[in-house]
């Protein structure tokens, strides 16, 4: 198999090479490709690209506030991730020049939009701000974690929430051959409500019994001692997990994508201990944005470092035996709200320096 960095340089290529030229909802246009598939087997390295410094803390940071089930930024500007930040401020300036629009008297300048950055520090410092405007709708968070729409006809209509997190979780743990694997986050019911639909739209998970050769191979890695029989101390499982976008920010957006989904690859086998095997994104509208044309030709031709590995460590409190004993185990969704983007390190990253480009919104 092609190494991932390799495949990466290859579909930069292939979009300068055979893209066609499309215009878009943002005005910038693209050049674009459609159908590509991106394979990456976990035991080489963690998908993490090293022909430019990808900005880490601000991947983990998003993954983490998809799994909380928010859909607010202000998780996310509390801990310096501002990737949503445009479409959060788009929606606001939009919303609030409609409300002037519709107004019979001429408003105060205080009714008029602040600039993005005061935007930003509000959302930051002003909770009942935050609330009303760093709002995204149903976005990724909401569907993951929990998908409305369905009616209990047997309690006065009250909406049934799906947590599908926690429904995979449970389902893998209990019936991990099944085909049903799967969360979903395009609700075409709540579609219109999202600030943005959801480009990677929906993930699948597929695991299989490690042959007693690759389970000795585990054991060995783990560094056990050698009077342990192995069989009793490692997964017996490997887990793939493999992603389905419709439309692919390639300079920008794929290799986020490809290094999230790959850390939550890492956070499921962990919790259901199963050894991470393969990652694998199915790729629908696959553009490069005109403005990314010349940062796509310099990151192609750079030669790739090895890559990393990644170790994710619980939270400090909750190492103490005693705690342990006193609260029991705790369930995913309570480590999920203990994790913070530190409990996630890169081992061994080397990376040419990172490449500048503007974010499309």
């Amino acid at each position: 198999m092609i190494n991932i960095e390799r495949q990466y340089q290859q579909l930069l290529k292939d979009i300068l090479d055979n893209g066609v030229e499309k215009k878009d909802r943002t005005g910038t246009g693209t050049l674009s490709v459609f159908g590509r598939q991106i394979r990456h087997k976990m035991s080489e390295g963690f998908p993490l690209l090293t022909t430019k410094k990808m900005a880490w803390k601000t991947m983990v940071t998003e993954l983490l506030w998809f799994l909380r089930g928010d859909t607010n930024i202000k998780f996310l500007v509390d801990n310096g991730c501002h990737i949503w930040d445009g479409d959060a401020y788009k929606n606001y300036v939009n919303k609030t020049n409609e409300d002037i629009f519709k107004s019979d008297i001429t408003l105060p300048p205080s009714y008029y939009p602040i600039y993005k950055d005061k935007f930003i520090n509000k959302i930051k410092t002003d909770d009942k701000f935050a609330k009303q405007w760093g709002e995204l709708g149903p976005i990724y968070g909401k569907q993951w974690r929990q998908w409305g729409g369905l009616q209990d006809l047997t309690d006065d209509n009250k909406p049934i929430y799906l947590d599908q997190i926690t429904n995979l979780i449970n389902e893998l743990k209990t019936n991990p051959d099944s085909r049903r694997l799967m969360v979903s986050a395009w609700n075409v019911g709540e579609l219109d409500q999202m600030v943005l639909p959801p480009c990677h739209y929906g993930f699948q998970l597929y695991t299989r019994e490690l042959s007693i050769e690759e389970q000795v191979r585990v054991h060995e890695k783990m560094g056990y001692t050698k009077n342990l029989d192995p069989l009793d101390y490692v997964p017996k499982r490997a887990i793939s997990l493999m992603w389905n976008q419709r439309s692919v920010d390639t300079f920008l957006g794929l290799p986020f994508n490809i290094a999230s989904y790959g850390l939550l690859l890492e956070i499921i086998a962990r919790e259901v201990n199963m050894v991470p095997d393969e990652l694998i994104g199915n790729l629908g509208d696959v553009h490069l944005y005109s403005n990314h044309i010349e940062q796509a030709k310099e990151q192609m031709y750079r030669r790739p470092y090895d890559l990393p590995q990644v170790q994710i460590t619980e939270r400090n409190w909750y190492q103490h035996e005693k705690v342990k004993e006193h609260l029991g185990e705790k369930t995913f969704s309570e480590k999920i709200m203990s994790y913070r983007p530190e409990c996630f390190e890169l081992i061994g990253y080397e990376s040419h320096p990172k490449i500048k480009a503007p974010l499309s919104n």
